[in-house]
């Protein structure tokens, strides 16, 4: 298990050595000039050199990547000229948004996928199952912002069931005390049940528009193993000692089916984690896209190369952790090493 564990580290560390080297050279290979970003349009070429010199541009290329990484992990991200804020301070006021957006999504879209998987597997519904594939194909097919515009307009505009597109703002005339940045925890740390249930009401239409796509995924994925570990001689096995039918799927088909399910799931997680600019955007949500978009378009080069770099580095982790519990669930990961004579 210890030489598992060690591989899964190094191997994330590789990526992540892999992901500072991309974010690196991308930054300097889009058109633009970070110092006259700085100083503007009209400056001088001996005013746009100082700041060259000033942020280390005229320095060595291996020189200017150690300043990068060594900053990057000091907490040291820069300053966005554009907002006129360190870019630390940018990030942190947007990510507990895009963090609780995230999770909430992805625990829907996985919960969602499980139950769905179950009910059309284990008694063999077909006609449930045809709904819940075309409800899949659906998913793939429907382009996310659509899918939040279509939201919008019955939930919201029709009947009037759920918030619209206000972000959080409906929260903010009333927001819970700080402690984690996500509304939904601080709200019941505080005892603030009515700002909770707000949070939710707040989540759902943007969780849903950004999970379908991942639920059409993860649902056809689980499904199709369960329909084969379902044929499998270890179940019938199961059955003739005497388990109940429930008892024996519930216990050996759905462990087993769930493990691709459970590496699909890390890279759906790293995926909401890393920010969905257009989900962001249609609800006017405060997350980390909003503001990777804004910068984009402002060539604030600061921002972008840290949003690029923190999210591979959110994605690596989310994916170390999912590759461990694959090893603790399943002990054929757990290769042990055989001494040879």
């Amino acid at each position: 298990m210890g030489a598992v564990i060690a591989r899964r580290i190094v191997g994330s560390i590789g990526a992540i050595f892999g992901a500072t080297v991309l974010a690196f050279i991308i930054m300097r290979a889009l058109p633009g000039n970070p110092a006259r970003l700085i100083v503007g349009p009209l400056a001088t070429p001996h005013a746009v050199a100082s700041v060259r010199h000033e942020i280390g541009l005229d320095k060595p290329i291996f020189t200017q990547y150690w300043l990068y990484i060594s900053h990057f992990f000091e907490g040291n991200w820069g300053y966005s000229y554009a907002d006129g804020k360190s870019v630390s301070s940018l990030i942190g006021e947007r990510l507990g948004a895009t963090i609780e957006l995230a999770l909430f999504s992805f625990a829907i879209t996985m919960l969602c996928a499980v139950v769905f998987a179950l009910l059309v597997t284990y008694r063999r519904r077909p006609i449930a199952d045809r709904i819940l594939r075309g409800v899949a194909y659906l998913g793939f097919g429907t382009p996310p912002f659509f899918v939040a515009l279509i939201l919008l307009i019955v939930f919201f505009k029709s009947l009037h069931w759920l918030p619209g597109p206000e972000g959080r703002l409906g929260l903010q005339a009333n927001p819970p005390p700080t402690v984690t940045h996500l509304y939904t925890i601080d709200a019941l740390i505080a005892g603030k049940f009515g700002t909770f249930w707000s949070s939710i009401e707040h989540l759902i239409l943007p969780g849903i528009a950004l999970g379908l796509s991942s639920f059409s995924f993860i649902v056809r994925l689980l499904r199709a193993n369960l329909l084969e570990i379902s044929r499998e001689p270890f179940l019938t096995v199961a059955r003739g000692k005497g388990l109940r039918r429930w008892t024996a799927f519930r216990r050996h088909a759905l462990p087993n089916a769930f493990l691709p399910t459970l590496t699909a799931g890390g890279l759906v997680l790293g995926e909401f984690l890393a920010g969905s600019v257009l989900i962001e955007r249609v609800f006017n949500w405060p997350g980390i896209g909003s503001l990777v978009f804004d910068a984009i378009v402002k060539q604030d080069y600061a921002v972008v190369q840290t949003f690029i770099l923190l999210a591979a580095v959110m994605f690596v982790l989310v994916n170390l952790i999912v590759d461990l519990l694959y090893a603790v669930i399943d002990p054929r990961v757990r290769i042990p090493v055989v001494a040879t004579a």
